[in-house]
This record gives structure tokens, C-alpha cells and sequence, in this order.
């Protein structure tokens, strides 16, 4: 069961379509592992389209029908449950297993096959969606009892547990917990004993590392 699901307000903005892609993309790939969430988001879908029925109806122009279907037809959305169009049908199986659905439309189903690149020998990061402006999205791989360099945040740190867990000055956080982190946050994520953690994390600013080393380490790495 997920301890630390996602905050109320990342929900709300999910599901009235206000998050940026690489925000909306961890969000969503929280949701197939938090059906609590889940069940959140779709309230408040059901809520906003109640909301929609009682507005006075606007005026819109001839094409407005043929335009809107376009374009769902050039943005066609990602489910989020297993046994809906686009997921294949049976459990997923090895890495496969431990990747949400919308992420693994992205990354595919071999975690090994990514570019990873080693950071210090006990965590290997991947960028992803590199065209995402003001945004940094990667897989973080920790080995088992590894501890992340000590930082702070310049702006939001959001990380989903993808496997295993971590432990910092917030608590543990498991299979499909979130955690945000914000500049008023410092702290030392340590990665559990039971297997090398796995996580999907987003940042809209730089981190930056703290005490004596680590603010010289931030003129050499880009964390």
C-alpha cells in the first residue's frame, strides 16, 4: 500500500490537465500504483464535469467540431490502467513489471538497454524527455544502501518510487510513494537494504548540493 501518495493540490492540477509533460507523466505513472490516488483523480474528473454541465453554454464558431477532433487525433492520451486500449493485455513481466504503463510507453520495457550514465559508482542516472523546457526528467538507479550526495532544492523536486525504496529526514518511501522537495527542504536520501532503488524524478530547477564538498562538487556535476 502506498504510504506517501501524491499531495492533493499535484492531483487536482492533473486532473484538470495543468500539470507540464514531465510533471503530468510522474503523476500518471503514480496512479497505476496508488489506486487511492486513482480513485482521488477520478472525483474530482467527476466533479469538474458536473461543474461544466451547469455553465452557460458558449458560442463557437462552424469548424469548432472538426478542429477539436483533429486534434484528438494528433494527441491521443495514455491510459493508465492495465486492460485498456494501447496496454498490453496480461501482467507485464521483468522490468517490464516494474514500469507504470505511461512510462513504459516512453522508455520501453528493458531498463538495462537505456544510456545510463554512472554518478560516483552507487547511482546511474537516464535522462528522459529532453525537450520538456524548464524541466529535467531521469531515472535514478541507487544501489542497495547507497546514500544520494546531501542537497537542497532551487525549485521542485518531484521523485516516484519505480522500486525499492529510499529513506530521508521525511520518512521511507516505497513502491509508489512521491515525495516533493522544495527549497526549503535538505536532506540525504539513503536507499534501502532489500534491493537498489529505482525512482523517476523531476526537476524544475537545479539541486544543489550542500556542506563544503558538496558546494565545490557543484561547480564539476550537473545533479
Amino acid at each position: 500500500m502506498v504510504q506517501h501518495p501524491a499531495p492533493d493540490e499535484l492531483l487536482l492540477d492533473y486532473a484538470t490537465g495543468n500539470l507540464a509533460e514531465p510533471v503530468a507523466l510522474l503523476v500518471a505513472s503514480h496512479l497505476t500504483l496508488a489506486p487511492e490516488s486513482r480513485r482521488e483523480v477520478r472525483d474530482l474528473e467527476a466533479i469538474g464535469g458536473a461543474l461544466l454541465e451547469e455553465m452557460e453554454p458558449a458560442s463557437m464558431s462552424e469548424d469548432a467540431l472538426d478542429s477539436v477532433l483533429a486534434r484528438l487525433g494528433e494527441h491521443v492520451p495514455e491510459s493508465f490502467e492495465a486492460g485498456e486500449p494501447g496496454v498490453p493485455a496480461g501482467p507485464p513481466s521483468g522490468d517490464a513489471a516494474k514500469i507504470p504503463a505511461p512510462l513504459r510507453a516512453l522508455v520501453g520495457s528493458d531498463l538495462s538497454s537505456l544510456p545510463w550514465r554512472e554518478r560516483g559508482g552507487s547511482v546511474a542516472e537516464c535522462d528522459i524527455l529532453r525537450d520538456a523546457p524548464g524541466y529535467r526528467t531521469r531515472l535514478l538507479w541507487i544501489k542497495a544502501g547507497a546514500k544520494v550526495p546531501t542537497h537542497t532544492h532551487g525549485g521542485r523536486e518531484y521523485t516516484l518510487v519505480l522500486q525499492g525504496s529510499f529513506s530521508d529526514e521525511s520518512g521511507r518511501f516505497g513502491r509508489g510513494d512521491v515525495e516533493v522537495a522544495d527549497a526549503e527542504v535538505t536532506h540525504r536520501p539513503v536507499a534501502g537494504s532489500e534491493c537498489d532503488c529505482i525512482c523517476l524524478a523531476v526537476t524544475d530547477a537545479p539541486l544543489r548540493m550542500t556542506g563544503p564538498i558538496g558546494r565545490l562538487l557543484n561547480y564539476f556535476i550537473d545533479m
